[in-house]
């Protein structure tokens, strides 16, 4: 158990900027299984996302907290999601080879499709948070994080890491399906549990899981067919687009189309 949570504390200091205890230590070959909490991460992630939203709610429209709430998720990750999509958008959009999008997705300058892409993402991301009702936009985040870490995580699982280094390198030399069955019950209890609050229904729920997935697969499927497989870009760009998925998907179980009914 110890040395379980020595992993969770290696992938929380990996994947945001929070401080971690002294006694963690740090070993190079943790890094390699500590994509199992990569969810359990995103559960951290978003209970400061959801406070930010649930606190700022009080006193404010719903389009602000949703503003304040999405700069708390960026603050404590330090854009590191938010930077590959960036950079995944880059590589695709103007990179006609594999290797040429692989080089512009190395690069660290954000060119015209990742700054459109990332005002797209975070603009649907936001205004779909608002438009949401104050408590079921506190479950959607406690839900889309870990969920959206998930679906990041199967491309772990399941694809190739394609280049011969990277940031990402150590968390990708091989996943076992043990691993990946704790990250995808940590994602259960949580969903499980949001559930049990009543703040979303059975559903709004199955509606974000199957969002999430449909992105995961959609973009996995382009970068096995583009790339090869995936790189530490493609995991942040999967986990923003899961994330997204599942927010329209609560939201449109609602009912609330533009068009009149």
């Amino acid at each position: 158990m110890l040395h379980q949570l020595r992993l969770f504390f290696t992938a929380l200091q990996f994947f945001t900027r929070l401080p971690i205890p002294a006694w963690v230590g740090f070993q190079a070959s943790w890094l390699q299984h500590a994509a199992r909490y990569f969810p359990l991460v995103g559960c951290v992630v978003a209970s400061i996302a959801a406070a930010a939203y649930a606190l700022a709610a009080w006193w404010l429209p719903a389009t602000v907290a949703a503003v304040l709430s999405t700069a708390a998720s960026i603050w404590v990750t330090g854009a590191f999601h938010e930077d590959g999509f960036a950079d995944t958008c880059d590589g695709l959009g103007g990179g006609l080879t594999r290797e040429r999008a692989l080089e512009i997705m190395k690069d660290s300058r954000v060119g015209a499709y990742g700054a459109i892409g990332i005002v797209c993402m975070l603009a649907t991301k936001i205004v779909t948070l608002a438009a949401l009702p104050a408590h079921l936009a506190v479950a959607a985040l406690l839900v889309a994080h870990p969920l959206s870490r998930l679906a990041a995580t199967a491309l772990i699982w399941r694809l190739s890491y394609v280049r011969g280094e990277g940031k990402a390198k150590p968390l990708a030399q091989q996943m076992t399906g043990g691993a990946f069955g704790i990250a995808l019950a940590t994602t259960a209890l949580v969903i499980a549990a949001v559930l049990a609050s009543g703040w979303m229904r059975p559903g709004a729920a199955c509606a974000a899981v199957l969002a999430s997935g449909a992105a995961a697969l959609w973009l996995g499927r382009l970068f096995v067919r583009r790339l090869g497989g995936y790189t530490g870009d493609c995991l942040g760009a999967v986990q923003q687009l899961a994330e997204v998925a599942a927010y329209v998907a609560v939201l449109a179980t609602l009912g609330a189309g533009a068009w009149p009914r």
